[in-house]
């Protein structure tokens, strides 16, 4: 059985499927056996699904001019690079004002692997197929540029937890698991601070608890509890020391809840009815304590 890094490689082929019988049998052998690359490909799978169900919602919205020209210039200036320089070809297009980058710890970026965090730059022509390439960018420079404007956009950040919901409800198929919901207190408080109870008797309004995790968003860490409901997926999520106003919007094809109580923010994310997620969101909101 290869190990994991002879098997990188071959996950994002894999997931777009193209790759030969040998190679496609290897990579199902392996991830059988292996826990993290079996997750690892789950997560990768719900987020290309996920973006190519809303492909048409996607490619409506456009980047805005500046950011195209300043981008088509920067693709000139490498080609130009690339090429060693040739006549006019040799002289560079003045590259736009500088804009300084945004750096983060390693360990608190949002959405990067700490063990790809050093200064080795990603060469562009890889074996990524575009949507598998787009899931890519999703998952990386979502953490690294979206986070920004999540502060001043309650849509975006509805989007990057919708995008959160399904990864860890895909992830969770395949691993099986379920908490307790003392399991779930405990590690509200001891990783959040945050002492509370959750409803008693939940199946009485049909949820039933699946467990929690954290979930990178921002420069930090935020609650993630996870339930089905009539076994429909639903999540809530706990942002702490933020606070927003009372709104239902819908995104991603999800609709989201949000709710502030006591210096922290609260996103329940669903699939199901407008009407039943607002339902919902007042049943949680009353009954956790």
């Amino acid at each position: 059985m290869p190990n994991c890094s002879l098997i990188d490689p071959l996950v994002t082929p894999y997931i777009d499927g193209e790759l030969s019988g040998a190679d496609r049998d290897l990579v199902a052998a392996h991830v059988r056996v292996c826990a993290p690359c079996h997750s690892r490909i789950a997560a990768e799978q719900a987020v290309r699904t996920l973006i190519r169900s809303r492909k048409a919602t996607l490619t409506v919205i456009r980047a805005p001019e500046s950011l195209r020209a300043k981008c088509c210039d920067a693709a000139r200036l490498d080609s130009v690079r690339a090429a060693g320089g040739a006549g006019d070809m040799a002289r560079p297009t003045p590259p736009a004002a500088p804009v300084a980058p945004v750096t983060h710890p390693a360990s608190t970026r949002p959405g990067v692997d700490p063990r790809f965090s050093g200064a080795t730059a990603v060469p562009w022509r890889t074996r990524l197929a575009p949507l598998a390439l787009a899931a890519s960018l999703v998952l990386v420079v979502g953490g690294a540029f979206v986070y920004q404007v999540t502060d001043a956009s309650a849509r975006v950040m509805a989007a990057e937890l919708t995008a959160d919901h399904v990864k860890c409800f895909a992830m969770n198929r395949m691993l099986d698991t379920h908490d307790l919901a003392t399991a779930v207190e405990s590690s509200m408080s001891s990783g959040f601070g945050w002492k509370m109870h959750l409803p008693e008797e939940p199946s009485r309004a049909g949820l039933e608890l699946v467990g929690a995790r954290p979930c990178l968003y921002g420069e930090g860490k935020i609650a993630h509890i996870m339930y089905r409901h009539h076994g429909e997926p639903l999540s809530l999520f706990m942002l702490p020391r933020t606070e927003r106003p009372e709104q239902l919007l819908e995104t991603l094809g999800h609709e989201c809840a949000i709710w502030s109580s006591k210096d922290r923010t609260f996103v329940l994310v669903s699939r199901e009815s407008r009407a039943d997620v607002e339902k919902l969101a007042r049943y949680v909101h009353a009954s956790m304590h």
